[in-house]
């Protein structure tokens, strides 16, 4: 166990320390803000820029290469992810986190002064760079700062985020594009990045760490091209280049060629970039397949929801981020829930068991969804959807995080990051070609030869587009998206079986940090927290943890120099359950 000056100053005595944990819940309060501020600042990106893409290309040109804004910046976020958690691990989690901000709003910057299109895409490329350092750098310093237990309490918080991000996306988009021009729609990412960075560097103070060992440059050469590879296999398979085409076999070849190698270096590295010895851990292992799968369900909702409601329901796409509301708000009021039993009980097996029910009947359900059905009737099944995935969506990485040693949170919090990233990939890859698919028969078999034309440019189909189509050709087209989206979430129902088998092993290991206190026990699974009651974070372990973020902490007999600290000294005192004084 590492001890610091961190972990002693809390329990320094006198007036000074009524005064310290006085101030600590505000001091936790303000990092976490700033978390959460970098965290939206990761999440609305690409929602802001969708909206901007016709604006950007009416004004760069490029039409041809248009798809690259969004690839080059996912697959930048995709293979630096796993790094920027090992260098978290290696050498501090403040540092790598400040790094990540800055690369992403020089990125920001950049790409808002682009001249053509592919300086945009480059640019587009450094900011994906540093999102890949943002998502991992927030839930990574969130597991340093506060205990498995206690952290149920603010699952509600990051799943609010997310849902302001795809419901606000599409509206701030537009309305910049609208009132300040495109290049805006990148700039705003400045004064938010700046406030977040500001109030990280004043307020979170983590102990310094500086890992003798080198970086495995070999191993994160081999991920990067691995994962470049299914990621491009993913996004043009089907689109760009048939699936069966020379490319995506050359690129799947290359992508399975790099990984074994990458696996294999794994094992011989000093400093792996993904420690094999963490898949070790049955939960940690179900919940990277759990959060894979999560991924490829939630993305693909949020590509065909709005394509059928705008598309058979006739809704507005100006507001189409709207339309995703009803799965969005269960999926926040759920996951807030289920963090707030987490917390009061350390009871979560239930939830991974009872999330990927819900899921699966929440894709059948949207699966018999046709022409008739109603905007409530389709609000009510994503909501069992939504319900489904709040139960599952920050449960993953809690559980993830509680069963890797502190030093291994950084590439604990990555690869679940990144195995739900390439979930996402697959989802809409797979998902969009049984769509694309069964859009066509459809059309083929209801309108004939016009038909197979609409249906090759129904991607680019307006509602005025569509309302100018004859009759028998629109209410074909209708049935085809009808039919497409049954196809599509029938799939993700079946895939979603596959978590709920998953979620039957997950294993009831006791959350780290919290209990109530046994004052006749010295053992540390028997010591905790001195009230059993979840209060804010000046209880017990949530009492280092603030330290660490107020930056208060006193160099005492052991200092944060003398001992590399594992996952710093806030989880480390806190992640064992045992109250400050027992860890001076």
């Amino acid at each position: 166990m590492a001890e610091t000056g961190t972990v002693a100053a809390v329990d320094t005595g006198g007036g000074g320390k009524a005064a310290t944990k006085e101030r600590q819940p505000r001091s936790v309060r303000v990092v976490l803000m700033a978390l959460m501020i970098a965290m939206l600042l990761a999440m609305l990106d690409n929602m802001i820029v969708g909206t901007a893409m016709p604006t950007i290309v009416g004004d760069l040109g490029g039409l041809e290469h248009l798809s690259w804004v969004v690839t080059a910046y996912t697959l930048a976020t995709a293979a630096s992810t796993p790094i920027w958690g090992k260098v978290g691990d290696m050498y501090g989690r403040k540092g790598a986190f400040l790094t990540s901000i800055v690369i992403f709003l020089i990125g920001s910057g950049l790409s808002g002064m682009a001249q053509d299109m592919n300086q945009l895409i480059a640019f587009r490329a450094i900011q994906g760079l540093g999102a890949g350092g943002l998502m991992v750098g927030v839930m990574a310093i969130i597991g340093d700062l506060i205990p498995p237990r206690e952290r149920g309490k603010y699952q509600g918080m990051m799943a609010g985020v997310m849902a302001l991000a795809m419901i606000g996306g599409p509206l701030v988009g537009g309305a910049i594009t609208d009132n300040w021009g495109w290049r805006w729609s990148f700039y705003i990412n400045l004064p938010l990045g700046l406030v977040a960075l500001a109030m990280v560097t004043a307020v979170l103070h983590l102990p310094k760490k500086r890992s003798k060992g080198k970086i495995d440059y070999l191993g994160a050469a081999l991920l990067t091209v691995g994962i470049t590879s299914i990621v491009l296999v993913t996004t043009w398979g089907g689109s760009q280049y048939a699936w069966g085409s020379a490319v995506i076999m050359e690129l799947a070849a290359i992508g399975v060629a790099a990984l074994v190698g990458f696996l294999f270096v794994q094992t011989k590295a000093a400093e792996p970039i993904m420690p094999l010895h963490i898949f070790r851990s049955r939960n940690f292992t179900v919940m990277s397949l759990i959060g894979f799968i999560t991924g490829f369900v939630m993305f693909g909702a949020v590509l065909f929801l709005p394509l059928y409601q705008q598309t058979v329901q006739g809704a507005n796409a100006t507001n189409s981020g709207l339309l995703l509301l009803p799965m969005l708000l269960s999926m926040m009021v759920v996951s807030l829930i289920a963090g707030r039993v987490t917390t009061n009980t350390g009871k979560y097996k239930v939830f991974p068991l009872v999330g990927s029910v819900l899921m699966v009947a929440g894709l059948f359900l949207l699966a018999q969804m046709d022409t008739e059905t109603t905007r409530l009737t389709s609000g009510l099944y994503m909501a069992v959807l939504g319900a489904g995935m709040g139960c599952l969506m920050q449960i993953t990485m809690l559980v993830a995080q509680n069963s890797v040693e502190m030093k291994d949170m950084g590439v604990a919090s990555s690869s679940t990051t990144l195995f739900r990233t390439l979930g996402s990939s697959f989802g809409v890859a797979i998902m969009g070609a049984l769509f694309n698919n069964r859009v066509q028969d459809v059309m083929a078999e209801r309108a004939g030869a016009m038909g197979g034309k609409v249906a090759e440019h129904s991607t680019q189909l307006t509602a005025e587009g569509l309302a100018k189509l004859p009759d028998v050709v629109r209410d074909a087209y209708l049935h085809a998206v009808s039919a497409g989206t049954h196809s599509a979430f029938l799939l993700g129902s079946i895939i979603a079986v596959l978590a709920l088998i998953a979620a039957v092993f997950v294993k009831e290991v006791p959350l780290r940090g919290a209990g109530p206190a046994k004052e006749t026990s010295s053992s540390p699974e028997a010591a905790g927290p001195t009230d059993a009651q979840p209060v804010d974070m000046a209880k017990a372990g949530m009492a280092t943890a603030a330290a660490a973020a107020n930056g208060t902490a006193e160099t005492g007999t052991a200092t944060a120099d003398a001992k590399p600290v594992e996952g710093g000294a806030a989880g480390d005192a806190a992640a064992d359950g045992r109250t400050v004084s027992e860890t001076v």
